[in-house]
């Protein structure tokens, strides 16, 4: 299940759960403002960086400034317990499921989030040749799919 750690005000985050809705995909919400990080929370984002903290911290975030705190003094315990204290220091979105993770939002990257079903009908793997596979038809006829499965499954 996708996991996305939001604020209220952020238009990264807005566009992010847009996008998921848009395409129908299931995510999970975290309003960090609203629900305690935990530690598991960062060990998660931690595990999918290239760069560990410097890929989640945002260190132009006021607070981290105000402090005037270098990310190179701390040890893994006191920046995690600094983030949980402080979540306003992350970046947003931080979009995260099994194998990847994406920060902030870019419209080809969060493409990485789409169903292997989606992906297999956007490189025509399963098209009749000469179908159209642009990526608006290969959405419909995902659409269709997902439509004709809720059917089935309201019928029983």
């Amino acid at each position: 299940m996708i996991q996305i750690y939001t604020t209220p005000s952020c238009s990264s985050c807005r566009k992010a759960k847009k996008w998921f809705d848009d395409h129908r995909i299931e995510f999970r919400e975290k309003n960090i403002f609203n629900i305690k990080l935990t530690r598991d929370d960062i060990i998660l984002m931690l595990k999918n960086t290239e760069a560990g903290f410097e890929d989640i911290i945002s260190t132009r975030s006021k607070v981290f400034q105000e402090k005037n705190l270098n990310i190179e003094d701390m040890t893994m315990t006191e920046l995690t317990n600094f983030i949980i204290q402080n979540p306003s220091v992350l970046r947003r979105p931080i979009i995260i499921d099994d194998n990847k993770m994406q920060v902030g939002y870019n419209d080809d990257e969060i493409r990485a989030f789409i169903p292997k079903r989606l992906r297999e009908i956007i490189m025509c793997t399963s098209c009749e040749k000469g179908e159209n596979c642009d990526y608006m038809n290969a959405l419909n006829i995902y659409f269709k799919e997902l439509q004709d499965e809720e059917q089935k499954h309201t019928a029983h």
